[in-house]
């Protein structure tokens, strides 16, 4: 319990910590790291009471007692203790990015997957009688994993679930959605601490020499304005191109790095002037080269993403960040996800990132 209290004060947006138990032991050390307690009453704290009627509890005794209303809910499990320290955060983000009303964390179920029916055993995934390769499978079928929950009171009251109205999803690492269900898996999961210290710590922005910027949804909005003689227009946001020119005065590096070949990329980077990488059929190995040719390490390259081109340079550098509308993989790849979305002013809040660290 205590390691997701701790999450909670750590993340800003969080700015009330409850703990609903009838336990006088749960009580005390939920006082004792700084949360707040509300006894839950005989009658919910069965094993076969719901964790929905708990959040009601807890809902309708705050309003009763201190006319006391949250604007979302943030449902933290207690046998989830592995997270990064920005996953509620960006789980926060990603529901309001998407304009929704409930949230929920997953965990991807990748490969083969089959469904057991009482009479046939039914493929999900693929067709077996042409078996493709593992990566070329493009069904995504996602996993709940218990770790985090956002939503709007109003959908608990109204459907009784955590989960109504518009539902978004949070992507999280497959070893991040471990639960503890069983005496031995806190063996497990103490294991597991050990292993993966880096998930416990923000990346180092102070170090990064080099910012690297995907172009289309990252420093524009993703859409394009096509004239009827096939001349192509972007949106940008004039704050990314201030945070860029303060940033290189600050001495960080900053290239755009596109798939796209197109003379708007071009157009833009020279106003802007940054150096720009375009044409990129597969980013990471020209990303590689950028790398080595200025003799640097990839844990002092940022690198800022937002589609599935993006993913192997995101998973290389040392620095990966997300702008707040990236697809979920690219998400739950990065270590960072901006509150603002491509094209909206996301870049300038990496550099703002940047220029804190540097100070």
């Amino acid at each position: 319990m205590v390691y997701s209290i701790e999450a909670a004060q750590k993340t800003p947006p969080v700015n009330r910590i409850v703990v609903s138990t009838d336990d006088p032991e749960i009580a005390a050390v939920a006082r004792q790291y700084g949360a707040d307690v509300v006894q839950r009453p005989a009658e919910l704290s069965g094993d076969t009471a719901t964790s929905e009627s708990a959040l009601l509890h807890v809902l309708e005794f705050l309003h009763e007692t201190e006319s006391y209303e949250p604007d979302l809910v943030v449902f933290l499990q207690a046998t989830s203790p592995l997270r990064r320290p920005d996953d509620i955060e960006n789980a926060i983000a990603a529901l309001l990015a998407e304009g929704g009303d409930s949230l929920f964390s997953a965990s991807p179920v990748e490969g083969f997957v089959w469904r057991s029916t009482k009479d046939d055993l039914l493929p999900m995934t693929y067709d077996p009688t042409v078996r493709p390769r593992r990566q070329e499978i493009k069904e995504r079928i996602w996993e709940e994993n218990g770790s985090i929950y956002v939503f709007k009171p109003w959908v608990l009251r109204k459907y009784h679930s955590r989960l109504g109205g518009k539902i978004a999803i949070y992507p999280m690492d497959r070893l991040d959605s471990l639960q503890i269900d069983k005496p031995d898996d806190f063996a497990l999961m103490e294991r597991l601490m050990v292993l993966r210290p880096s998930r416990s710590v923000r990346p180092d922005f102070s170090r990064v020499r080099l910012l690297v910027l995907d172009f289309d949804g990252v420093m524009t909005d993703n859409r394009v304005l096509v004239d009827q003689d096939g001349r192509e227009a972007v949106w940008c946001n004039r704050g990314d191109g201030l945070g860029i020119t303060r940033l290189k005065k600050a001495g960080v590096e900053i290239l755009a790095l596109s798939t796209e070949a197109n003379p708007v990329v071009a157009a833009r980077c020279q106003k802007l002037g940054i150096e720009c990488v375009q044409g990129c059929d597969d980013k990471l190995p020209a990303l590689e080269t950028i790398v080595q040719r200025r003799s640097l390490h990839p844990d002092e390259v940022a690198y800022v993403g937002n589609d599935m081109n993006d993913l192997a340079c995101i998973r290389w550098v040392g620095v990966p960040i997300a702008v707040a509308d990236a697809i979920p993989e690219v998400r739950s790849a990065s270590r960072s996800v901006t509150t603002r979305a491509g094209g909206h002013g996301a870049v300038r809040e990496v550099t703002e990132w940047l220029m804190a660290a540097r100070r």
